[in-house]
């Protein structure tokens, strides 16, 4: 049995470790619009103010529900840059962070030359929706390819949060409101919610409510009123949460009982709600029809594909060569398959998609080219079975316990260091059949 799977895991653990109600909720809008079309949209339409009121089911998932999603992932980011934190210190980050450049600028410059080769510059302006990575996704996928416990996987974990990360400044600076022009003294509400939650950091005030409510709310409101993506409300709130002053681990298993930080109970708290509600966010997202395929769907599928896997591999190999080694036990084989795992864009892609595009043919095109990156799964758990990727992390690893034992380096020197030369001594070789 593989070791993603827990005997003790309750069903609603199971459904989040899984990303069951996200999928589940793709799958239903993907079945509902290509049956029924009218009444798919008239579900996205639907508001208790009437038909034609803004506040309609779409709005409440892609501008209220997903705020909670994206503070979600800025925590991610707050707690690595913590003591202990991925981010912290910089230099143990900077290979990851050179893979996430890569596997930024790899699938924008796929992107580009599609767009270029097609000859169909209506699309253009869907470069970033293959910007970002699916990280629970991802995170599952990597387990079942490399094992708990494969530094791989915090290595993949690191790079989706950091290209979250960058995925959200795209979304606020590359993607305004078509129909409204920017009002950017409205960000100074923004602003005075950040600072209102500083100050009450400054005061001692522990409880999340307060953070939420009173800076969130600002901070929605200014957003909203500047004609920016609200979603985004919490990205300048969440770090000002007081915190625990260290990294408790992404997709930490089980709670500390000493740890009660108000960062780490503003997640315990709304967590599962998220992963439950992406179950909507799907529903409200997903519903596309077969019949939009086009061009923008092969633009966006091949950048999450091919521009993720090359782009993260060119960048972190190089910078490796430069002095900036991958995590111990990590070879070339990992490093390309952490690269294929990366591809799965569905969450922010679907997200992306829907406000770069105001024509509801392209919209569909890429958001059907978003739903494909969901066959980057089973294409990366047949590459990781190609390569050996455990067998390599094995073998790596017991070379270094062997060079250790036989006291050929010095006990206090980092083990970074061999794992490196052996790695490169590795990276001759020819992949396994």
């Amino acid at each position: 049995m593989s070791d993603v799977v827990h005997a003790k895991r309750t069903p609603i653990a199971i459904l989040q470790e899984f990303s069951i109600p996200l999928i589940a909720g793709v799958i239903t809008a993907v079945l509902w619009a290509n049956l029924d079309s009218h009444g798919y949209h008239e579900l996205n339409h639907w508001s208790p103010f009437g038909h034609d009121s803004h506040f309609n089911f779409h709005f409440l998932m892609n501008d209220l529900f997903m705020a909670l999603f994206f503070g979600i992932a800025a925590k991610e980011i707050t707690e690595s840059c913590l003591p202990g934190g991925a981010l912290n210190p910089p230099r143990k980050a900077v290979n990851p962070l050179l893979g996430t450049l890569g596997g930024v600028l790899g699938p924008v410059t796929v992107y580009f030359a599609i767009v270029f080769l097609s000859g169909d510059h209506t699309i253009a302006n869907g470069w970033g929706i293959p910007t970002a990575t699916d990280i629970a996704l991802a995170w599952l996928v990597a387990r079942v390819i490399f094992g708990k416990g494969h530094p791989a996987v915090s290595f993949l974990l690191l790079l989706a949060v950091a290209d979250d990360g960058l995925g959200l400044g795209i979304i606020a600076i590359f993607y305004p409101d078509p129909h409204h022009p920017v009002q950017p003294a409205w960000l100074l509400l923004t602003g005075a919610g950040a600072a209102a939650c500083y100050g009450m950091r400054r005061a001692g005030i522990q409880n999340f409510w307060y953070y939420v409510v009173v800076g969130g709310a600002m901070s929605w409101s200014g957003l909203y009123f500047a004609h920016l993506h609200p979603a985004l409300a919490l990205v300048p709130i969440i770090p000002f949460m007081p915190s625990s002053g260290h990294d408790e681990g992404l997709f930490a298993e089980g709670e500390d009982e000493k740890n009660h930080d108000t960062l780490n109970e503003f997640e315990h708290f709304f967590k599962l709600p998220v992963d439950l509600g992406l179950f909507g966010f799907g529903l409200a997202n997903a519903g596309v029809e077969f019949s939009s395929m086009g061009s923008a769907t092969i633009a966006v599928l091949l950048a999450l594909a091919i521009g993720k896997t090359a782009g993260i591999f060119l960048f972190s190999y190089v910078g490796d060569r430069l002095g900036f080694p991958l995590p111990a036990g990590m070879g070339w084989r990992s490093l390309v398959t952490a690269g294929c795992v990366a591809g799965l864009g569905l969450t922010v892609a679907l997200f992306v998609a829907g406000v770069a595009f105001t024509d509801n043919t392209l919209q569909g095109a890429a958001k059907m080219g978003a739903l494909l990156s969901a066959l980057v799964a089973p294409a990366a758990i047949m590459l990781g079975k190609m390569l050996g990727v455990r067998e390599e992390y094995a073998r790596l690893t017991a070379q270094v316990t062997r060079i250790v034992e036989a006291d050929e380096i010095p006990t206090d020197r980092p083990v970074e260091a061999p794992a490196e030369e052996i790695r490169v001594e590795e990276d001759t070789t020819q992949p396994q059949a």
